[in-house]
Order: C-alpha cells, then structure tokens, then sequence
C-alpha cells in the first residue's frame, strides 16, 4: 500500500512531498490513520544523520497519535476507531527474555519508527504492542510528546524508585526536562532545574522546579554539592560531569537519557559516596 506522506530525501534535505509503500499487515500489527505528530530533535537527528544509521528517503515522526483503521487477524486488544500513540518503537519480538519479562524497550531485534514510514504520513503501520490506547481526557493534538520525550524521562523514576522525599535535579529544560519536572513536580520531589539559559528560570519554576541553578556556573554547583539523590540529565552536550557528580549525595545517581556525546568522570567520587552513572532509552508499553 502506497500512502501519502513528507520525507526527507537525502541527509540533512528538506521534507518533500512523498509517496511511501508501508510494510504488509502483520498478524499481530495495526494500521493507524494519522491524526497528529509531534517533532522530536531525535527526527531532526535522524535527518541528519547524525548517528550514522538513516537511510533515504525518510519519512520520520515518532511521536504519533492516530486512529486505528485496521487491526491484524491475531489482535485483540485494539479494534478499528480506536484513539491511540505510538513513540520511538514500532515493533518488538514479543518472545525473547526481555520482552517476556516486560522490557519490550530492551528488545535486541525492535524496530523503530525512524525505520519505515513513521508519523510523517498519512497512515503508518506498528505492532499493536507499542499503539498505546489514549486515555480520555487527554488531548490528541498535543499528547504526541508523551510516546517520546514523556515516557523517556518517566521511566527512570519508576525503574529506579524514585521517591517522593527524594531531591531530584533535572539538566537540561528543553523537551525532555520540560515534562521532567512537570512528573517529578507531581511525584512529589523537590525539584532543582540545571539550565544555561537564564530566560528559563521563570517558565521552569512554572513547570514545577523549587530551584534553579546555573548548569555552567562553578561555584552554583559547588553550592549543592552533596545534596541531590537523582539527577535526570537530558542533554546531548558535553558538560563539567565531575561538578555534577559532586552535586549527589551518598548513594545518589547520575542517570542519562540524553544522547550526550561521551561522559566521563572520576571513579574515586563514585566509590566514596557510592554513587552510581546510569542509562535508559525509551520505557517499555
């Protein structure tokens, strides 16, 4: 099937009118009628190529909400008329031990979005798996984020416990960190905002951070030094990580979902406080 969509052409080339040819229906996939998409920086990166792994032409788009038009013969849980979104993932194995186990994210043969034709068309094709049912009440022209940048920052507060009397930093307040402590906010942290930008300071405090500190600035990280249980880094820039181990307490973790280009710090720090430098991708269905 051949549907109408936008793609990008060559690395780094404008979206252009396309026509892109989705995969067959699988027995266990659904085909959405797109309603909305969000754009992601990780399209923008795909586009690009800044990871080295695109290919041509492209239709992106990963933060999908959609109608379902047609579910395949072994699916139950999704019927057509169905409001549903879909992230990063379109598919996964649904047999190996990390999806068995609940860790569909982690799956070594999932595919994603950026893969085939995504959310940049007027239909798409996913495993039923990762078309997540929208919850009513939630509006579909601005829910799109959720599917990415949403469940991106949520999942380490669940994978990693953590709690409401916990303090919790979060660098970076661009998509991520926005909906960052927007959840951190609710979940009822105290909530510190590393940004670079002054001009952040209100809107942040506004999104749900009790403080604000300099990301650049020295001696406002030394301030907090031991005083963070978790901090969120949404960053994809190299910064001063050191300083900002020395902002954790005992025990505390650095934990990443930015793509940053490499992070590299002290191991004595991290052995004194028994700190802990961690990762995820996107969560799991």
């Amino acid at each position: 099937m051949k549907v109408k969509a936008m793609a990008a052409m060559e690395q780094g080339g404008e979206l252009k009118p396309f026509e892109a040819e989705l995969p067959p229906l699988g027995k266990g996939d659904v085909e959405i009628d797109v309603m909305h998409c969000g754009i992601c920086h990780s399209d923008l990166s795909m586009i690009d190529n800044e990871w080295g792994m695109s290919v041509y032409p492209m239709v992106a788009g990963h933060e999908a909400i959609g109608r379902v038009a047609e579910a395949g013969e072994s699916v139950t849980t999704h019927k057509p008329g169905d409001i549903v979104g879909v992230g990063w993932y379109a598919s996964s194995c649904m047999t190996c031990p990390q999806c068995m186990g609940g860790d569909h994210n982690l799956c070594a043969n999932s595919a994603p979005m950026v893969g085939h034709p995504g959310g940049f068309g007027e239909k798409f094709r996913c495993g039923a798996e990762w078309a997540i049912h929208l919850p009513q009440g939630l509006d579909p022209k601005t829910a799109g984020p959720m599917f990415c940048g949403g469940i991106t920052v949520f999942n380490p507060i669940v994978q990693f416990d953590v709690k409401p009397t916990d303090r919790v930093g979060v660098i970076g307040i661009g998509g991520l960190g926005h909906l960052a402590l927007q959840f951190l906010n609710k979940w009822g942290c105290d909530v510190t905002a590393f940004t670079s930008s002054a001009g952040k300071a209100e809107e942040a405090k506004q999104l749900g951070a009790h403080h604000i500190v300099n990301s650049r600035d020295s001696a406002e990280l030394e301030k907090i030094a031991g005083s963070l249980d978790f901090i969120i880094s949404t960053v994809n820039v190299a910064l001063d990580w050191p300083a900002y181990i020395n902002t954790l307490a005992p025990r505390g973790r650095l934990h990443v979902v930015g793509a940053a280009p490499d992070i590299t710090v002290p191991v004595f720090p991290m052995i004194v406080g028994q700190r802990s430098l961690s990762a995820t991708p996107l969560g799991s269905p």
